[in-house]
């Protein structure tokens, strides 16, 4: 026995010295809660010093923004590393997600949008003695990208943006993005905007921003669905962002971390001293800003889309958690908490940067950490 001790102890240290990247402790606890003693604990240095697993194991289906997708991605990478949960994200748009969470066919989900009150009434059938809620979890901004050839830097400004994408500016060389662009050669080539034809919290702060900065020139309500004529769509930021790589005089509205590989970004005259262009930083800076308005355990964030502070860069959106505060399945609440815990955490939030999305803002991530601890 004490042989067999030692050999397991050598191919364990072993195994570590090989990887380098990921620690896996198993507990004999039955605490199925997040203490430090309970459950399964890993470690990962590809962002995450201390996963705790709890009892999470097997599958987590979920749905929801395609915003948040690469990061999810990168998480999901660690966290099935870490706890062998296999978790299967379906990005489908923020409102393919909400709906999967009211009709309990995902136990949580993601939107840039915050519950509705009509969404949040029909969550409690779900959530069985409790209510979706939203959490806070990825910030950054949407970058207006665009492919023009020749141009490399171009800035517009909340007015030129509304009239190109409701079809009124039809042409790069327009008078209106020509003052805006002095010295830049701009070509007389067909604008073609593209937004998208899914139902998407990203469409619905982008136009959040276009009312809120130029109301004289979008008069469009709002919401999740593409509401002004012309132009063309497709499914997801993905597909907006390749739409938009293919065309030479396509422009569209995205994630930061589409931008690249023939994708440039726009940077936005906001009135204040410089254009801002889209970046973590600048989208932080928009997010400070913000102000919880959710009641309860929501943690629904109000964001000032006109701002004029000196780099904060204001089309930006918060992606949300959405999960029961409580009534969760018994088979599915150590998967969320234990995911969920792990994405909100130092290491997780610490991440996002490199990816081109923005960490939530300490007090705010507080919030959303203590709720997580509580979810039931």
């Amino acid at each position: 026995m004490k042989l067999q001790r030692m050999n397991r102890r050598a191919l364990a240290l072993g195994a570590l010295a090989v990887s380098g990247a990921l620690a896996l402790t198993a507990c004999g606890s039955d605490d199925t809660g997040g203490g430090k003693d309970g459950g399964k604990s890993a470690s990962s240095t590809a962002g995450a010093s201390s996963i705790k697993c709890d009892d999470a194991k097997g599958q987590l289906l979920s749905d929801g923004s395609s915003a948040q997708k690469n990061a999810i991605d990168a998480w999901v990478k660690n966290f099935s590393q870490a706890c062998g949960v296999q978790i299967n994200y379906k990005a489908g748009g923020s409102g393919a997600g909400v709906t999967a969470f009211t009709q309990g066919q995902i136990a949580w989900a993601g939107s840039d949008s915050a519950l509705k009150p009509e969404e949040v009434a029909a969550s409690k059938k779900v959530c069985s003695g409790g209510q979706g809620i939203d959490l806070p979890m990825v910030g950054g901004p949407i970058a207006v990208g665009y492919n023009l050839s020749g141009v490399d830097n171009l800035v517009l400004d909340a007015p030129t943006l509304a009239k190109i994408f409701d079809s009124k500016i039809t042409k790069w060389n327009d008078a209106a993005i020509k003052k805006l662009n002095p010295g830049v050669k701009l070509p007389d080539l067909k604008i073609q905007a593209f937004h998208r034809s899914d139902e998407s919290g990203t469409t619905d702060n982008f136009t959040k921003y276009l009312i809120a900065a130029a109301p004289d020139n979008w008069k469009y309500e709002g919401g999740k669905a593409w509401q002004a004529k012309g132009g063309q769509s497709a499914a997801q930021s993905s597909g907006v962002a390749q739409q938009v790589k293919q065309t030479n005089g396509a422009i569209g509205y995205f994630e930061l971390s589409y931008v690249g590989d023939g994708v440039k970004a726009v940077s936005i005259d906001t009135g204040a001293s410089a254009p801002v262009a889209p970046s973590s930083d600048s989208a932080t800076k928009a997010i400070a800003d913000a102000k919880v308005v959710g009641t309860g355990k929501d943690l629904s964030l109000q964001l000032n889309y006109a701002t004029k502070a000196e780099g904060a860069y204001p089309i930006t959106l918060v992606t949300y958690e959405i999960v029961c505060d409580k009534g969760t399945k018994a088979d599915a609440l150590p998967n969320v908490k234990s995911f969920l815990r792990y994405i909100a955490s130092e290491d997780g939030q610490g991440m996002l940067t490199d990816l081109k999305y923005a960490p939530i803002p300490a007090d705010i991530i507080t919030k959303v950490r203590t709720t997580i601890e509580g979810l039931s």
